[in-house]
């Protein structure tokens, strides 16, 4: 991977690889061409700084991407029908064509008028007629269109809802007959080479032409190769697949689409598109049944996207009379706020960290990283687990059980209850700062970069590292949190209401968060805690109604229409509450519910703290 890369201090370049080997040519030879930028690692030195992207098939513990579908009960209403007829052979005597002849079965059995045959299926007519004996099985899309035909009786259409966001993509295999989840598959979205975030892949168009044309061509065959993996999951065939469903925040639609997004990469944030659309697979690059149909849900705004289309679709706040405040946490927040009578969403740049970028020990959510965290309030001492493993770290055979993945990192559930357990513990202030004075009486704090840090873990095998919160982790960690409830803020003051009846967290981050902590730190506002709940990957159930119930689409498109648009970037109150948000839980705002549910943060006296921080604090404050 070549670019600067500022997290890892460094610039990386291809050509501080060694020369392509005498093996890797072999290795062609036997194996056929390397993909474009990869490398045989047994067989390439490193001669300066390099950035390695590891594809997937190749990593020991891969990525645990946690977007799986919850059962839900959904109307069977589906866009595309299957109907079996018996069609009357030709003859001398009849003049009509074979494919007359179908349509007028079609009518006959089915009562279905005015039907368009599909380029793809007439070669494929006579031949299913013969092999059929004259009885078929046509896919019929939205009563107008055929646009697939099998021989005899076919009883197997699939359909795929899937949710691209900008880190993760997931795919949901549904049989189009009962509603039935056949399986599921996801995979990092191989975006993240261009840009951890969404704005850095803008950055990547801009500078590079053809970025545009490389991220389209990366995503499709991403999903490609998604489809062949639930296709064989079934025993299926790819030409079962009939329809797909898409939801995906604004850029990677039109990405996805092929449209270039470097509009919204500034105001006024225009899309090229925020219409439904209903299009040919073929004409995207998207390998399942040649007549199959792709459905992408609406957008919403420069920044508020199909996923949060998906989002409303899932948890439909507009049918209710509480207020609900619904959140997709990823690297931009979509929040929605509304009941049946107004309804307003809005976006903000929260940024990787809630994932474990930008965090010094941070890594994604995969086997060894670090994702529960308590601190005792009175030794300061922590105690954790990491995925892979039920085991607290103080639990007899915790080493053992992580013998073979160790501890390598910190995820983003992680991050989240360390910062909050040494707020709690009184280890951080509420204005997010660690208290140095703690470091004489307790090993764990320590200075670092002129500021303080706390040590998680201490290494105890060669080659691993300390596991520590930095106080820039802690800083990265406030600017994301105060970016998401300055949003909600917003919201509350166009709606002119600061009651909330009901929280929803969606999104795999909301779903394996502890809700409290998220509370203790100011992510989300107070509100009863019984009373907020994680929603899972809301946005990919939108896109399984959507694709199992083709009225929901309808629905949808009207809601998005009705919604209001607040548009976080221009408004002038953004910065304040920013500002007031950066403080553990906030500000000003009282959180009485939570605190009368958990005890109170522990208040140590702070006597002093690293020079530069107080001097930075200082020249903020003027």
């Amino acid at each position: 991977m070549s670019g600067h890369f500022p997290k890892h201090g460094l610039t990386s370049d291809t050509e501080n690889l060694s020369p392509f080997s005498v093996t890797e040519a072999r290795f062609e030879e036997r194996k056929g061409t390397l993909p474009e930028r990869h490398r045989l690692s047994c067989h390439a030195t490193l001669l300066n700084d390099v950035v390695i992207d590891v594809p997937p098939e190749s990593q020991v513990h891969r990525q645990i991407i946690r977007k799986e579908t919850e059962h839900r009960d959904i109307r069977l209403n589906t866009a595309t029908r299957l109907h079996y007829v018996e069609v009357e052979s030709a003859s001398l005597e009849d003049i009509r064509g074979e494919a007359q002849l179908l349509l007028d079965a079609l009518k006959r059995d089915w009562e279905l008028e005015n039907l368009r045959i599909e380029a793809n299926v007439l070669p494929r007519l006579q031949k299913a007629l013969i092999e059929g004996k004259q009885a078929v099985t046509v896919a019929v899309y939205n009563a107008q269109d055929v646009i697939a035909i099998w021989p005899g009786l076919f009883e197997s259409p699939r359909g795929v809802a899937i949710d691209v966001g900008s880190t993760t993509v997931a795919a949901h295999l549904c049989d189009l007959g009962n509603g039935e989840v056949l399986g599921t598959a996801s995979v990092m979205n191989p975006q993240i080479r261009f840009g951890e975030d969404l704005m850095s892949r803008v950055s990547y168009i801009m500078m590079h032409p053809e970025g545009a044309g490389e991220m389209t061509a990366v995503i499709r065959r991403a999903l490609n190769d998604l489809f062949v993996e639930l296709s064989e999951g079934v025993a299926g065939d790819l030409e079962d697949i009939l329809e797909i469903t898409l939801v995906a925040n604004p850029i990677m639609h039109h990405i996805f689409l092929g449209i270039d997004p470097v509009n919204l990469g500034g105001a006024p944030f225009a899309l090229t598109t925020t219409e439904a659309l209903e299009l040919r697979a073929k004409d995207l690059d998207i390998n399942i049944h040649p007549g199959g149909r792709v459905y992408v849900l609406p957008c919403i705004a420069g920044h508020v996207g199909a996923d949060s289309a998906g989002v409303i679709l899932a948890e439909h706040p507009e049918q209710d009379a509480e207020m609900t405040l619904v959140i997709d946490v990823g690297t931009n927040a979509e929040i929605v706020l509304g009941n049946k009578d107004r309804m307003l969403v809005c976006s903000t740049p929260t940024g990787p960290a809630f994932e474990g970028a930008q965090i010094s020990s941070g890594q994604r959510a995969t086997f060894g990283a670090i994702e529960r965290v308590r601190i005792d309030r009175e030794t300061l001492e922590p105690r954790f687990k990491v995925i892979g493993s039920d085991l607290w770290s103080n639990e007899p055979g915790f080493e053992q059980a992580i013998g073979t993945i160790g501890v390598t990192g910190i995820c983003g559930s992680g991050i989240i209850e360390a910062v909050a357990e040494m707020f709690l513990a009184g280890i951080v202030s509420t204005d997010g700062v660690v208290n140095g004075d703690l470091e004489s009486q307790n090993s764990r704090i320590f200075a670092s970069d002129r500021t303080w840090s706390y040590k998680l873990h201490s290494a105890t095998a060669e080659g691993q590292s300390d596991i520590s919160v930095t106080q820039n982790d802690i800083r990265q960690i406030q600017l994301a949190k105060a970016a998401l409830y300055a949003g909600v803020k917003l919201l509350q003051d166009h709606m002119g209401t600061q009651q909330i009846d009901r929280i929803r967290l969606a999104g795999a981050f909301g779903s394996h968060i502890s809700l409290s902590h998220a509370m203790v730190l100011g992510l989300i506002p107070d509100c009863p805690l019984e009373n907020v709940s994680a929603a899972g990957n809301a946005a990919g159930m939108g896109a399984r109604i959507a694709l199992l119930d083709r009225d929901s689409r309808g629905h949808i498109e009207k809601i998005v229409r009705w919604a209001e648009r607040i548009e976080t970037a221009v408004e002038d109150k953004f910065q304040d509450y920013f500002v007031d948000a950066m403080a553990f839980p906030h500000k000003s705002d009282p959180f009485t519910h939570l605190f009368g549910e958990i005890p109170p943060p522990v208040v140590r006296t702070q006597q002093s703290a690293a020079g530069n921080t107080r001097r930075r604090r200082g020249r903020a404050r003027s």
